[in-house]
C-alpha cells in the first residue's frame, strides 16, 4: 500500500487533477493591494458558520495589515489535503481533531509551536485534556477553534419520578439497563415504541464505546480493539439487540428525523435519554425550546467506579497546512481566536464548553445551554478522553462502525468482530508504520 492509498488518496493523477479544480477554483486569492489576503477554509454552514464570520469580520476591522477571506467548504479534510499536495493550500483550514496525525503524518501541515511560544500562548492556557491531543510527534500541529464534551441527555417528563432527576438518575450502566427496561415501551403489535436508550442513537462515536469500560484503542505502539474491555462493551451493546430485536430496532430508526429538526427522536419523545454532545442544547432550544431535559456523566460499569466522570471529547481546530502562502498572518488569526473574548464569543455562539483554562463566570451565565457548567467539568476530568494520536484513525474510526453495525445486527458475536477488526488495522498499521513513518 501506498502512501497516497493510506491516506485515501488513490493516484497522483487524481491529486494534481483534484487540485487544479479547487485551486483555481477554491484557492483564489484576489489580494488586496493595502493587505495581506489570508485564505481560510472552513467546514461550517449555516449558523455555526455565521458565528465564524463575525470572529473573521472583528479580526479585519481590528487591524489593516490583513485580510481575512473566509470560505465555507464542503468536504475540507480531503480538499485541504489534494490542495497542500499540490502546492497550493489556503494558509488557514478548519479541520477535525481526527484529521491531525493522518495530516501530520503526511507532512501536510505546519509545525505551530515556534510562533505559540512566541505569542506566550502554551499549555497552561487550556484545559489539558483539549491541549495535549494537540501535541504529536514533537510538534504543536493546531490550536483550537470549538470544543465540545459528550454527556447523556436525559427527557425526565419519560421517566418515573424517583429517578428523573440529576441527583438521583442511575450513575452506572447497570442501573441505566434497569431503568431502560422500566420505561421502554412497545406497541401492541409488538413494534418498538419508545427506547429508554439506544447504543445505536445518535451513532456518531462507536470507536468510544470500549474506553467508556476502561478499555482503549491503542496502546502506544499496537492497536487494542479486541481487548478485553471492549469486548465487553460490544457485549453490552449486543444486549440492546436482544432486548429490542435487531430487526425491531432498525425498522424503529428507520423512523427518526434528522438530528437538526423537530423530529428528532429524542426531542419528539422516541427515546428517553440519548449520548450527545453539549450542542444538542443550541437544536433543542431551536426547535423545542420548552422541552424538559437535564444532561449527566455517562454512567459507569459498577466495578468501574474509578471511571466515574468519564466523557468523550471532541474539537474542532485550526491548522496552518504545510505551503501555506502567509504562514505568519494565518497564525496572528489563529492566534486572534484564542483570546478570551473571541473565544469565549465563538464557543458561546456555537453552544459548546470553552477550551481554555480559565473561564469567566458572564460566559457560564449567559450560556444557552443550562448545564454548561457541567460539559466544562466533564473536559476537566481526569477520565476524559479523546480519539488516539495515530494516523490511521480514520480507518480504525470506519472499521469500528463496521463491527459496531455487526453486532447490533447479530451478524456475529462481538469477540468476532473485534477481532476480525483488530486483524485487518493491525495489518493496515504494520504497513502505515512502514511506509508512512519509516519504522
Amino acid at each position: 500500500m501506498t502512501l497516497k492509498e493510506t491516506l485515501g488518496l488513490s493516484t497522483a493523477a487524481i491529486v494534481l487533477v483534484s487540485t487544479a479544480i479547487y485551486g483555481d477554483k477554491v484557492v483564489s486569492r484576489q489580494a488586496r493591494t493595502d493587505r495581506v489576503t489570508v485564505i481560510y477554509w472552513e467546514k461550517w454552514t449555516g449558523d455555526e458558520a455565521k458565528e465564524m464570520r463575525k470572529v473573521v469580520d472583528a479580526f479585519n476591522r481590528s487591524q489593516n495589515r490583513i485580510f481575512v477571506q473566509y470560505l465555507s467548504i464542503s468536504g475540507v479534510d480531503t480538499k485541504t489535503m489534494l490542495a497542500t499536495a499540490g502546492g497550493n493550500p489556503p494558509d488557514v483550514a478548519g479541520i477535525w481533531l481526527e484529521n491531525l496525525y493522518e495530516f501530520s503524518d503526511a507532512n501536510a501541515l505546519t509545525d505551530l509551536t515556534k510562533m505559540a511560544k512566541a505569542n506566550n500562548i502554551g499549555r497552561d492556557y487550556y484545559i489539558k485534556n483539549y491541549w495535549d491531543p494537540l501535541n504529536y510527534q514533537g510538534g504543536l500541529w493546531a490550536l483550537p477553534s470549538t470544543p465540545a464534551s459528550i454527556a447523556l441527555h436525559v427527557r425526565p417528563d419519560l421517566l418515573p419520578s424517583d429517578v428523573n432527576t440529576p441527583a438521583t438518575f442511575p450513575k452506572t450502566i447497570e442501573g441505566l439497563d434497569a431503568l431502560v427496561d422500566r420505561v421502554s415501551k412497545k406497541k401492541p403489535n409488538g413494534d418498538l415504541e419508545m427506547a429508554g436508550f439506544l447504543p445505536s442513537n445518535p451513532g456518531w462515536w462507536n470507536w468510544s464505546w470500549g474506553v467508556y469500560f476502561g478499555g482503549s484503542l491503542f496502546d502506544g505502539q499496537n492497536l487494542t480493539l479486541d481487548s478485553k474491555e471492549n469486548v465487553r462493551a460490544f457485549d453490552w451493546v449486543a444486549s440492546y439487540a436482544k432486548r429490542f430485536g435487531s430487526k425491531e430496532v432498525q425498522s424503529f430508526q428507520s423512523g427518526f428525523g434528522t438530528f437538526a429538526s423537530p423530529q428528532d427522536p429524542f426531542m419528539e419523545g422516541k427515546v428517553a435519554t440519548e449520548l450527545n454532545g453539549v450542542w444538542k442544547a443550541n437544536y433543542i432550544r431551536v426547535y423545542k425550546k420548552d422541552l424538559p431535559w437535564f444532561a449527566v456523566p455517562f454512567p459507569y460499569p459498577k466495578d468501574r467506579p474509578d471511571l466515574e466522570g468519564h466523557s468523550n471529547l471532541s474539537q474542532d481546530v485550526l491548522t496552518i497546512p504545510r505551503g501555506a502562502k502567509h504562514p505568519k498572518e494565518a497564525f496572528e488569526f489563529i492566534a486572534y481566536v484564542q483570546t478570551l473574548e473571541v473565544m469565549e464569543g465563538l464557543c458561546s455562539g456555537h453552544g459548546k464548553n470553552s477550551p481554555l483554562a480559565v473561564v469567566t463566570e458572564h460566559f457560564f451565565k449567559n450560556h444557552q445551554n443550562k448545564y454548561i457548567r457541567l460539559f466544562d467539568q466533564l473536559a476537566r476530568s481526569p477520565k476524559a478522553f479523546s480519539p488516539p494520536a495515530i494516523g490511521i484513525l480514520p480507518q480504525v474510526r470506519d472499521e469500528l462502525n463496521v463491527a459496531f453495525q455487526e453486532v447490533s445486527t447479530e451478524q456475529k458475536k462481538p469477540k468476532d468482530a473485534l477481532h476480525d477488526a483488530q486483524v485487518r488495522m493491525m495489518a493496515l498499521w504494520d504497513t502505515y508504520r512502514s511506509q508512512v513513518l519509516n519504522k
